[in-house]
């Protein structure tokens, strides 16, 4: 089999790639292992599917993007949050833009997003089911690649967009991670971002389930005492400590994680001062004079929360309100607006949003995504050690690095093609 560009792996960036070669006039074949394109898709924003981040400039874009953000200068440049905007509302898909400037389909529906993007795809490439396993290089140059049931498939360009390891069920399992290895690329260390937390303290097994909202958090590294990130949000307890949308941002700021080195301070009460809060507290306290401490704290906290607050607090259970001293009221304030926890481990990578790192982006040209080790090979998206921050920033690399690369490669081809008229 023979095309003039082969795009391995049919998600965002690879979708958005071979459209845009497609597009341009480049004869595109896309290598999915998959039946079904963008599974990943399918399930990000819980379904909801966050495609970008109506930010207003680039510095911004970029400065969401802790890992390598200035190498997609030009990606960025070329196909900005407004563009991918455009793109899908110019295809029928209406947007909308929620806090912090998130962008979803009104609808809700990740599928919009997805038949919007294997459509624009697929009525221009063509489509193969398949796992590439080797790349063909001959004399630095890519060739093709060779799949898993011994087929070869020779191409002018190759375009690598097979993700990262996170959600391996949607077929993220790293294959490109060793095709770049094959090519003489550098793989930077592998680890999940955007991830759930384990957590030391046990009580967070019996708050399982319970999703606080309104809530801020700040995470210490212990090893400097610097305060690493900040939050006001949204967070989930489960039976190995936290997830939600504050979490799997926190988690992208920790860098080199042991045991014990983050802890993570939670404000129940964010809007209240600590003199407001005990103003509260004692107002509570006043209606409930002769009850006993641990039925006292049910207008202030959810139900499920009060005995771990109460045990926190070291106040017995059992003391009457009308006993609390003034001292063991302010331990109480404390408790409330700095309930510590301690982080023990990233979740597995498998249960990751992205996988941070990948291939060294210093063996990558920014301005066409092509490498600089074999010519005709060209990477996007997730495989790239480049990952951002929650909230539509990892899609827009995607799109932006998919659509540059495909454009790159199409240009290629198309002089190639005109040289070889002219000669």
């Amino acid at each position: 089999m023979k095309t003039s560009l082969l795009v391995i792996g049919g998600g965002a960036a690879g979708l958005m790639a071979a459209g845009s070669a497609a597009n341009e006039g480049a004869e595109t074949l896309v290598l999915e292992r998959s039946e079904r394109p963008a599974r990943k898709l399918m399930i990000t924003g819980k379904g909801r599917c966050n495609v970008t981040n109506n930010c207003p400039s680039l510095q911004e874009l970029i400065s969401n993007v802790p890992r390598n953000g200035r190498f997609l200068y030009g990606a960025f440049s070329r196909f900005m949050p407004a563009d991918v905007m455009d793109f899908f509302e110019s295809r029928g898909v209406e947007l909308k833009t929620e806090r912090g400037n998130r962008v979803f389909p009104v609808s809700d529906n990740a599928a919009d997003i997805v038949d919007a993007l294997a459509g624009y795809a697929k009525s221009r490439a063509r489509f193969i089911n398949g796992r590439a396993v080797k790349l063909l290089v001959e004399n630095e140059k890519i060739a093709g690649v060779e799949t898993e049931n011994g087929e070869k498939i020779f191409a002018d360009k190759v375009i690598i967009a097979t993700g990262g390891l996170s959600y391996p069920g949607t077929g993220s399992t790293g294959d490109g991670y060793e095709l770049a290895r094959q090519a003489g690329h550098r793989i930077t260390p592998l680890k999940p971002s955007l991830v759930p937390l384990e957590i030391h303290e046990g009580f967070c097994s019996e708050l399982m389930g319970l999703s606080l909202r309104n809530t801020a958090i700040k995470v210490i590294d212990t090893d400097t005492n610097k305060t690493v990130y900040t939050d006001f949000g949204e967070m989930l307890f489960t039976h190995f400590g936290v997830s939600g949308p504050m979490i799997l941002s926190a988690s992208a700021h920790m860098r080199d994680m042991k045991s014990g080195k983050y802890k993570i301070y939670i404000d129940l009460k964010p809007a209240l001062t600590e003199e407001q809060l005990d103003a509260r507290i004692l107002r509570d306290f006043s209606e409930n004079t002769n009850k006993n401490y641990i039925n006292s704290l049910n207008s202030l906290l959810p139900k499920k929360l009060v005995p771990v607050i109460v045990k926190l607090s070291g106040i017995n259970l059992s003391t009457k309100v009308n006993q609390i001293t003034k001292e063991q009221r302010k331990k109480l304030v404390q408790v409330l607006k700095g309930m510590c926890i301690t982080v023990t481990d990233f979740r597995p990578v498998a249960e990751a949003i992205i996988t941070s790192g990948g291939v060294d982006i210093s063996q990558i040209n920014p301005k066409t995504m092509e490498s600089k080790l074999v010519k005709g090979l060209y990477f996007a998206g997730e495989v790239i050690d480049a990952d951002a921050y929650t909230g539509g920033f990892n899609l827009q690399i995607a799109f932006s690095t998919g659509r540059l690369a495909g454009l790159s490669a199409a240009e290629e081809i198309i002089n190639e093609r005109s040289y070889d008229y002219e000669q």
